[in-house]
């Protein structure tokens, strides 16, 4: 699907929009891509205008959404099927999503983006080949192209959270001149994708799964074993774990990933919030 270029809204750039048309002015300036530029736009009585198009005044628009274009009015970057999928503005930019208010990205410290950037640089992307299992909004993938990896090929279970791909302008786009033909994104589970790769096809990996709860397959030692086998020796992964409260919980899952790990054959240690292995 290509990527959407109309205007992006939040309920902070609405209100802008709206005190800047109160205040009599002929235009406003600022970010209609989350942050990603900015740019000026006309302001008419009735409408604003940006890039030749007329657009309403958006009115009553909640917190914590962002809203696209969809050709009659702005509606919310969000969608239900077995769960209501969202995408979730930040202070920062660069969105998270939800899964019925499941948030999916850390957003508390720092922009999800730059949080991606720091576990990326674990694994030393630069010319390499790199898996990306479970792509999610592409944070990973976007900091592995801005690192100068050689190619990395990224899967994407959900069609929902690929659509949100789609209007989110972090995101990177596999067909854009900036991604050079060096991103591959595939719709399929990785944990059935896997055993068509080849054995030590890849030179690092990046593992982001759900939580355990919700894709455990991705926790299992028959999966560590098929990233051991497409790793080449050497090779460097790091694995999103969370940090699930143990006293809730009753399982310590860093520590069980790190077991796991060993056992399939990579030297594993607790890093950030997840572990980072290196194949033996």
């Amino acid at each position: 699907m290509s990527h959407y270029s109309g205007p992006l809204l939040t309920r902070s750039t609405a209100e802008a929009l709206l005190a800047a048309r109160a205040a009599g002015a002929g235009e406003w300036a600022g970010s209609l891509d989350l942050g990603v530029s900015s740019e000026a736009v006309a302001l008419e009585p009735e409408a604003w205008q940006r890039g030749g198009l007329r657009y309403p005044y958006p009115e009553r628009l909640k917190d914590r959404t962002i809203y696209h274009w969809d050709g009659d009015d702005f509606a919310p970057v969000a969608r239900y099927a077995n769960s209501l999928i969202k995408l979730v503005p930040t202070e920062w930019g660069a969105p998270t999503f939800e899964i019925d208010g499941i948030k999916m990205l850390p957003t508390s410290k720092e922009s999800p983006f730059d949080d991606a950037r720091r576990k990326v640089a674990l694994v030393e992307p630069r010319g390499k080949v790199v898996l990306d299992t479970c792509g999610g909004l592409g944070y990973f993938a976007a900091c592995c192209l801005e690192a100068g990896v050689a190619r990395i090929h990224s899967f994407e279970k959900n069609a929902d959270v690929l659509w949100l791909r789609t209007l989110n302008p972090w995101s990177p786009d596999p067909q854009s001149p900036a991604s050079g033909g060096r991103l591959q994104l595939t719709h399929a589970d990785v944990a059935q994708a896997i055993t068509q790769i080849a054995d030590a096809s890849v030179d690092a990996l990046l593992h982001d799964p759900p939580r355990f709860g919700i894709a455990g397959e991705l926790y299992s030692q028959a999966f560590y074993d098929q990233l051991a086998r497409v790793l080449r020796r050497g090779g460097r992964l790091f694995h999103y774990t969370g940090s699930p409260n143990k006293l809730t919980s009753g399982r310590d899952v860093p520590r069980e990933v790190q077991k796991r790990l060993d056992k399939a054959g990579f030297r594993a240690e607790l890093a950030l919030d997840g572990v980072l292995a290196t194949r033996r």
